[in-house]
């Protein structure tokens, strides 16, 4: 890699590292104060978890030669220890394989909505180990691991065999996501005395601040140096998110009767979701457009959430993984021939292959995360409980699994 590559991918990787802290602080604030350092401690931890699974076999999970050649999952023992990494490759491998730490570890902080005030932190971290193994390890390398035919190495299915165009992980990290929030959300079960309100909503917008400045990171990076493509995804990631508070704000306002900034912060986070898979492929007005259906899209099914009572407290789901799907079918519909990924979109007389193509990735990749993320909680469940006790619930996990307090002398 050239210096000023590396140079911006550093860069990146700090703008990333940001959405750590971002999201602590926006989970946070959409909970009541009794559980706010209880719900950063999860999401700080994923990063940590994570890490050591990934040095010792993630990386090579991931992004290794595949097994038998079937692009079902790598060669765990190929990056194991990170030894490979010890000298300069002239590559960059080293930084990319801190980067793809963070991917899959914010992957797993956004699983942490289903378990929002609910679930033993002990458990918690068992089940991210758990988690990086058996859903996002398999999912990342289908998606990310890329075919070599010079050396004979064989990637992930969706990328190579399939077709699939994801840009930097709709499907691998927000789709996949959501659909875990979602099950481990139906196997913990509804919390006992839900907060109808989130109790800092500051906080929350400090948080989404510094999740988009990661974003940009995250998006940008994924460019691989400091090119065209890296000016161009950022472009088009800003406009998305401009999209998605406008179209969020607009549904409040139908459906409420106002517009609030818990939803101008939910719309900006999905407009982004919605714009990863397709940066590189739509133009200017098309990532406007994206970040518009995605936001009206998840706060449908926030509306959806509700109304059959599912605990999915912070909405990763709706914003991940609905807005997910649509961003990825935005790729087939209208994506831009101008545009530096080249594809056409079925709307403008692309190819009509690339709908079921897209559709099987969405559907295997929803299927596989929830079935066996259900599986992981249900296990592990009957092992030894994962919940919470009503009593540790009633004082709030921050005292009850940590004994510490965000707000010493008040009760939210």
């Amino acid at each position: 890699m050239q210096p000023a590559d590396i140079a911006w991918i550093l860069a990146a990787f700090a703008m990333v590292l940001l959405m750590f802290p971002g999201l602590s602080m926006l989970y946070g604030g959409m909970l009541n104060g009794r559980n706010v350092l209880n719900m950063m401690l999860m999401v700080m931890s994923s990063l940590a978890v994570t890490a050591v699974v990934y040095v010792l076999v993630g990386h090579g999970l991931v992004l290794g030669d595949s097994v038998g050649g079937a692009g079902i999952i790598g060669n765990p023992f190929e990056y194991s220890f990170f030894s490979a990494f010890m000298a300069d490759d002239g590559a960059g491998s080293t930084l990319w394989g801190a980067f793809y730490i963070l991917f899959a570890a914010i992957s797993v902080a956004l699983v942490s909505s289903g378990a929002a005030g609910r679930m033993k932190f002990g458990a918690w971290l068992i089940f991210a180990a758990l988690w990086v193994l058996l859903v996002y390890a398999p999912m990342g390398h289908w998606v990310f691991a890329i075919s070599d035919p010079e050396t004979g190495v064989v990637g992930g299915w969706m990328r190579n065999v399939l077709g699939l165009h994801d840009f930097a992980g709709g499907t691998a990290v927000h789709m996949n996501a959501g659909a875990a929030g979602l099950a481990l959300a139906l196997v913990l079960g509804r919390r006992s005395t839900p907060s109808a309100r989130p109790h800092n909503l500051p906080l929350m917008l400090v948080g989404v601040g510094l999740i988009a400045t990661g974003w940009m990171g995250f998006n940008g990076g994924t460019a691989g140096g400091a090119n065209f493509l890296a000016q161009y995804v950022v472009l088009t990631s800003l406009l998305a998110a401009c999209g998605g508070m406008l179209g969020f704000m607009v549904v409040e306002r139908i459906r409420d009767g106002h517009a609030t900034m818990l939803g101008l912060g939910t719309g900006l986070i999905s407009g982004l979701v919605g714009i990863t898979p397709v940066a590189d492929a739509v133009d200017p007005v098309g990532a406007l457009l994206v970040g518009l259906l995605a936001s009206m899209a998840a706060a449908w099914a926030i509306t959806w959430k509700r109304k059959h009572r599912i605990d999915d407290s912070l909405d990763v789901f709706a914003v991940h993984g609905i807005s997910g799907i649509v961003g990825a079918l935005c790729a087939v519909l209208f994506a831009a021939s101008s545009a530096p990924a080249g594809i056409t979109g079925v709307l403008f007389g692309g190819d009509p292959n690339l709908i079921w193509k897209e559709l099987v990735a969405i559907g295997v990749t929803l299927v596989y995360s929830f079935v066996m993320t259900f599986i992981i909680a249900w296990v592990m469940n009957k092992i030894v409980p994962i919940r919470s006790t009503p009593e540790d619930e009633a004082a709030g996990l921050d005292r009850s699994q940590h004994a510490e307090s965000a707000y010493e002398g008040r009760i939210l």
